[in-house]
This record gives structure tokens, C-alpha cells and sequence, in this order.
């Protein structure tokens, strides 16, 4: 399976108009979460909610602070969970946020295409 960099945008709910964009972000549909720097999401005013543990692919288990914003990617955009990423992490866009955005891979044009009609539930049928 070959890698697929994007630019994603990030913006605090509570701050529209603000925006800080984070060009050659690594698509991760094996990472949960998306990642952004610490210093990026500070700046932007989005604030720790919550502290989630997470297993690395080497086995090892980090803790990292999780706030909410705005993820932009792929021309849509959703509210997610983003991890507060330290110095020594990626920056990725991972599969919940893919999956908000209503996103898919398309490894062989290297680039994020619409993933179609979302799934809902069917209409009650008469008994």
C-alpha cells in the first residue's frame, strides 16, 4: 500500500474565520485520530478536553491530550477529535476524520475522493 499526502486546514469552532493550514499532512487510515502539532492547536485557541492513551505500531502506549475542531480536507469539512501532537509525532489525518468527511483514498490518483451517499437507516415499513 503506497502513502497519500494532503493539505488539511484546522479551526476552532469557538474562533471561525481562523484557519492554519498544514500542507503534506500524511493520510493515516491506520491511526484513529488526527494529529496536529500542539503549538498549532494552542495557537488557534483550542483547549485539552480530554487525555486518550494509544498503542504505537511498535507495541508502546503514549498518552496524549484530545481537544475538538474543525477539520477541513478533501473540499468539506467536519468536527472532530484532534490530538495535541508533540514534538516528535507525525501529523496525520486519520481514519474518524476521513470518515467524518465522508472521504475515501484513491492511492492510484494519489488524492482524496468523495466516498458517495452515506448509509442510513431504511424508513419503518408498515406492518
Amino acid at each position: 500500500m503506497g502513502m497519500l499526502r494532503t493539505t488539511i486546514a484546522i479551526e476552532n469552532p469557538l474562533q471561525p474565520g481562523v484557519r492554519r493550514e498544514l500542507p503534506e499532512t500524511l493520510v493515516d487510515t491506520g491511526a484513529e485520530l488526527t494529529w496536529v502539532p500542539r503549538p498549532v492547536l494552542e495557537e488557534l485557541g483550542i483547549v485539552p478536553r480530554k487525555q486518550v492513551r494509544f498503542e504505537m505500531a511498535n507495541g508502546s502506549q503514549i498518552e496524549r491530550d484530545v481537544g475538538f475542531g474543525l477539520v477541513y480536507a478533501g473540499g468539506t469539512l467536519t468536527i472532530d477529535e484532534i490530538v495535541f501532537g508533540e514534538a516528535s509525532d507525525l501529523v496525520l489525518l486519520g481514519a474518524h476524520s476521513l470518515q467524518s468527511l465522508n472521504l475515501k483514498v484513491d492511492l492510484v490518483g494519489r488524492r482524496l475522493v468523495a466516498g458517495g451517499p452515506m448509509l442510513a437507516a431504511c424508513e419503518r415499513f408498515a406492518a
